[in-house]
């Protein structure tokens, strides 16, 4: 089974911190979703016939197409690729997006999971991120949307530099008592060439603190235990069985394919990029050819790959699963073991509570050469 993302590159206005590949002009979208369709005709083969189980329409902010785009994109993925009956089709939404009619109109598509991009139910760190919603729509949108949509998750952003500890519980509070099945929560990055990262070397705001973060995403896997959320991934929580199949695939090393501009595919044995340019991008595809990277993976690097994503799930590293270097892995995890960053139990290796706020440095210290 295998996956198909989306890469829908259009945004109403520019988050500060977003690093993604977007523009805020909506001028080109009618030739993107064109192009769209097109490279997914010309890629058909990826996949080698195999049942797609996913289909997630990222960002970007895919909400802003409307029904007529995203119901052409569909059929032209279901004429090029046999999509299983019970595919988990996700659209991201913004909640200054969400209105009634939408959300009827999504479910008639087939879509049946909406990630909503809610980031904060605080008025003070909406604006401080700049995002284009209110703390009003962001709570409204999140009602309506489990109105009509029983499987919904919902981002939220925490170790914003004025966010207090106080803050991020109220956050995660109030998207526990609207119940809804899965939480994506992350830790602001400031990242290269961003607005952000211009602010804070204008000091015109202030950085991000580590140790902060790593305090309230403790908090958070304590608080998610407590209301017994599976932490099933370094960022994502689920009620048991509302786990994101699409995510899961991308840990379980499924092959997936990545449609639009800058979108990423992968096949088990190599990686592939789309350039991250829409005018460039629109132009190539109507020429026939999808302009990408690509890179083979090595044995080692997909010993590596497996180490990494492994890791970040609870269901941990299986080191049957790299029997070849068990030995060499178990040497380099000895020190994260007695440390209590890392667990050995059924001769498989799982990271602690501690040890997920070193996820990416532990997994590195583990790879072989």
């Amino acid at each position: 089974m295998a996956g198909i993302y989306l890469h829908i590159p259009f945004c109403k206005q520019a988050c500060h911190y977003c690093n993604f590949h977007f523009a805020t002009s909506l001028r080109q979208k009618e030739e993107l979703v064109q192009a769209l369709q097109k490279e997914i005709n010309l890629q058909a083969g990826y996949l080698k016939k195999e049942p797609v189980e996913t289909i997630y329409f990222g960002g970007g902010t895919p909400s802003l197409l409307s029904i007529q785009e995203l119901e052409s994109i569909l059929k032209t993925l279901r004429i090029a690729h046999w999509v299983d009956t019970s595919a988990e089709i996700t659209l991201e939404v913004n909640p200054d997006d969400v209105t009634l009619d939408q959300l009827k109109a999504w479910k008639d598509l087939g879509i049946n999971r909406l990630s909503i991009g809610i980031q904060s139910f605080n008025e003070i760190d909406l604006k401080w991120m700049n995002r284009a919603h209110t703390a009003k729509q962001a709570l409204e949108a999140l009602e309506n949307c489990l109105r009509y949509f029983e499987n919904c998750t919902l981002d939220l952003i925490y170790g914003l530099p004025h966010m207090s500890t106080t803050d991020w519980k109220n956050n995660v509070t109030q998207a526990l008592q609207l119940g809804v099945p899965h939480l994506s929560c992350y830790a602001l990055t400031v990242e290269p060439k961003t607005p952000l990262e211009k602010q804070i070397k204008l000091a015109q705001k202030i950085n991000t603190n580590p140790d902060k973060q790593a305090e309230q995403f403790v908090l958070l896997m304590e608080w998610m235990e407590q209301a017994n959320y599976r932490h099933y991934e370094i960022s994502n929580f689920a009620k048991p069985g509302w786990e994101s199949r699409h995510n899961q695939s991308y840990w379980q090393g499924k092959s997936y394919i990545g449609i639009g501009p800058s979108a990423h595919s992968y096949d088990g044995k190599s990686r592939q990029w789309n350039i991250a340019n829409n005018a460039a991008y629109i132009k190539s595809i109507e020429e026939d050819k999808v302009p990408f990277e690509k890179e083979v993976l090595t044995p080692v690097q997909q010993i590596n790959e497996k180490i990494m994503t492994a890791l970040r799930t609870d269901l941990g590293l299986k080191l049957e699963d790299v029997v070849s270097h068990e030995q060499t892995i178990l040497k380099a995890a000895q020190s994260y073991l007695q440390s209590g960053h890392l667990i050995l139990e059924n001769n498989t290796l799982q990271l602690t509570h501690q040890g997920k706020c070193l996820a990416d440095g532990i997994a590195a210290a583990l790879f072989v050469e």
